[in-house]
């Protein structure tokens, strides 16, 4: 027969069998003094009903991330699909110094997330492990998401977002116009701070991106639909510069996932918290 026994154990399974057969005339000062052990341990064995040693593991894990620094962390791994170094930099940078790699890896086995290669995407009847699309720095997704109105502000912001499909940089920009000014000028400084050479932009069908708009698979262009005329501020700047503009097709956000799923997280933040002046949002989104 298989036990449980601690190695470091002051009493035995027959020790343990007999105190908890004594009658409760017997005290447990009396059996402590008889078996030379605490009377503590007595009244423990004289409680219990079996005789192995009970799990020493933790009842309450010792964790550095508090349960919102936890679900930031796995939302992190499921939308941007960092590798675990990667994701242990970026929880240092913004979430928590102290973390550590093994306690980070910890975290994402509990929550079901730690294998990387099944959260990528699959198409239906593709394989499982069906390797995720290779890109190389410069393909980036540019979007903009409306921000709430700040007391501070007489006036909505906007919420200016650039990723790159390769190294998942992230750039954003709070600006208080959603015009194709506003988004040249975003465009201009994103090639001033990205660490390499945009060669393709993705963006949606909003006027602040194109003059231009792209039907859905299987329909003709609505009546009325005009060409880029070249002359669009975003347009030009990514010809200067010889970055390819793409659209993405109207009502398939799938096209733009990865924007998409960022967005998200944002707005998750948006719901969570209250900001006051739009100078704690700006540091917080960042």
């Amino acid at each position: 027969m298989n036990s449980r026994l601690h190695k470091n154990a002051r009493t035995t399974l027959a020790i343990r069998r007999e105190l908890q057969a004594q009658p409760p005339s017997v005290s447990n000062r009396e059996l402590a003094e008889i078996y030379g052990i605490n009377r503590h341990t007595v009244a423990k064995w004289r409680r219990r009903e079996n005789m192995e040693d009970a799990s020493h593991r933790l009842h309450r894990l010792r964790a550095t991330l508090s349960p919102a620094q936890e679900a930031v962390v796995v939302a992190l791994r499921e939308t941007l699909l960092l590798f675990l170094d990667d994701l242990l930099a970026v929880t240092h940078e913004f979430i928590d110094t102290e973390v550590s790699r093994s306690g980070l890896n910890r975290c994402l086995h509990r929550h079901g997330v730690s294998n990387l290669r099944a959260l990528m995407p699959r198409e239906e009847g593709a394989p499982r492990h069906k390797a995720f699309k290779e890109y190389q720095p410069g393909c980036v997704h540019l979007d903009v998401k409306y921000l709430p109105r700040m007391p501070d502000r007489n006036q909505p912001t906007y919420l200016f977002v650039a990723i790159d499909c390769a190294t998942r940089w992230v750039y954003v920009e709070i600006l208080e116009e959603k015009t194709a000014a506003s988004a040249g000028g975003f465009l201009k400084r994103l090639i001033d701070q990205a660490p390499f050479r945009l060669s393709k932009v993705l963006t949606g069908n909003g006027k602040e991106f194109t003059d231009r708009s792209c039907p859905p698979p299987g329909r003709s262009a609505p009546t009325g639909e005009r060409r880029s005329t070249g002359t669009h501020a975003f347009d030009r700047i990514c010809a200067n510069h010889r970055i390819e503009h793409r659209l993405i097709r109207s009502g398939i956000s799938r096209t733009d996932g990865m924007i998409e799923r960022f967005d998200g997280c944002i707005a998750d933040v948006l719901a969570t918290r209250r900001f006051d002046p739009v100078q704690t949002l700006t540091a917080k989104l960042k």
